[in-house]
């Protein structure tokens, strides 16, 4: 009978820390079932006295509040800063799984998602600039508190998605500032810039200074030192290793040696694939058994290059978070090819209209990109008793009802 009392209240408090979610109605059946069970068991229960309290027992943590905008505000960007029916807030989770996409501090695209699994810390990526390891760091304190990442994942090198790893003069990086345990990074890179000889130098001088170990992915995939491609990082919750081409092929985009990792909890699934774009898309297709997902890291920042009909058609995601600054003219000043990009959103549009966009560009009349805001802002996945909830640190507003979307983007016919 523990186990059902606990049920009902981790599903209670899903519903009452969570403002938009999705599952709810499997929410409610599920906590109708368990309220009906846990009844029956009290009634056929000899000593009824010696039902536990309902209090979960883990204390929520909140996050820290997100980053302001770093230049004064234009008129010419709509102001998706303040929330309209769906209201965010301080982040609070107290789950099994919890999933964060961080802004940045900054006004560029980047990539920084940590991830808790139980007592387990995980972090994929650390972009955007040196500067982002103050930012990622206090932010992760507030969850991390043995100062361990158990797992560090680069998944190539760019510096959106390591400059924080390796900080600044001032600033320790990510990989100074805590004790790292393993650490899985791209086989294969062109990069020749300071900041990837930088982070290779530090990870290396962890593994022989500081006992930390490091696989790339495809010394993963192939079971060196014993290693399985699924471990458990959790109870009940895995992390796999998947396989594309480019982990031995070489590719013209650096994006293309991206490490693709997905997480499950029986049965939601949890998809990362940094900034793989299309010919790698179709060869993780082709080399794995991709399930459909609950959750999908869209592809390099919403690009038209990555989330390919290939891959959603495989994976039709039901969540789907986009880190980037919606807007920007920071990769171009063509319009449509704006993360989030209108190809992406007509290749994600048929599966889903859960986008999360972390941020939004400041522009001024020029289109020039000035600086940021939040658009959802921290973007929070949490799993409690296997119902998957979105709560964001600005507001909970779906992309397509935003004002952005509205000025910017065409949702498409064939769009749920």
């Amino acid at each position: 009978m523990k186990t059902t009392w606990k049920k009902i209240a981790a599903l209670v408090l899903a519903a009452v820390t969570s403002l938009s979610f999705v599952g709810c109605d499997k929410l409610l059946n599920d906590l109708e079932d368990a309220i009906s069970s846990g009844i029956e068991d009290v009634l056929n229960s000899s000593t009824p006295d010696s039902t536990p309290n309902s209090t979960p027992d883990s204390t929520p943590d909140s996050t820290p509040d997100s980053s302001t905008p770093d230049d004064s505000t234009s008129d010419s960007t709509p102001d998706d800063s303040t929330p309209d029916d769906s209201t965010g807030g301080d982040v609070i989770t107290s789950d099994n799984l919890s999933i964060h996409f961080l802004e940045l501090g900054n006004k560029y695209a980047g990539d920084c998602t940590y991830i808790k699994a139980g007592d387990t810390d995980i972090l994929i990526d650390a972009g955007s600039r040196d500067s982002s390891a103050k930012t990622i760091t206090d932010y992760v304190d507030d969850y991390c508190e043995d100062g361990v990442l158990e797992y560090v994942i680069a998944t190539h090198a760019h510096q959106d998605h390591i400059a924080g790893f390796v900080g600044t003069s001032s600033e320790p990086g990510v990989l100074k500032y805590y004790d790292v345990g393993t650490i899985i990074d791209f086989p294969r890179t062109n990069s020749t810039s300071n900041i990837s000889k930088n982070y290779m130098s530090l990870r290396d001088s962890l593994v022989e200074n500081e006992g930390t170990k490091h696989y790339t992915a495809l010394e993963w995939w192939n079971g060196v030192d014993g290693l399985t491609r699924s471990i458990e990082v959790a109870d009940g919750i895995t992390m796999t290793v998947l396989y594309q081409k480019y982990y031995e092929s070489k590719a013209s985009e650096e994006n293309d040696y991206s490490v693709c990792v997905m997480f499950s909890e029986n049965d939601n699934h949890y998809l990362f694939t940094g900034d793989l774009e299309k010919g790698g898309e179709e060869s993780l297709v082709a080399n794995n058994d991709l399930p459909k997902m609950k959750l999908y890291k869209a592809g390099h920042h919403g690009s038209k290059t990555s989330s390919s009909t290939a891959l959603m058609s495989v994976i039709q995601p039901e969540i789907v978070c986009v880190c980037c600054c919606a807007g920007s003219d920071e990769y171009t000043s063509i319009h449509e090819n704006k993360f989030p990009t209108q190809i992406f959103i007509d290749n994600v549009a048929p599966y889903t209209s859960q986008i999360y966009v972390t941020s939004l560009a400041i522009n001024d009349a020029s289109g020039k990109t000035t600086g940021f805001m939040s658009m959802n802002g921290n973007i929070v996945v949490s799993s409690v008793g296997g119902v998957v909830t979105v709560n964001c640190s600005n507001n909970n507003t779906i992309l397509k009802e935003t004002a952005w979307f509205k000025a910017n983007r065409v949702w498409p016919t064939n769009g749920v």
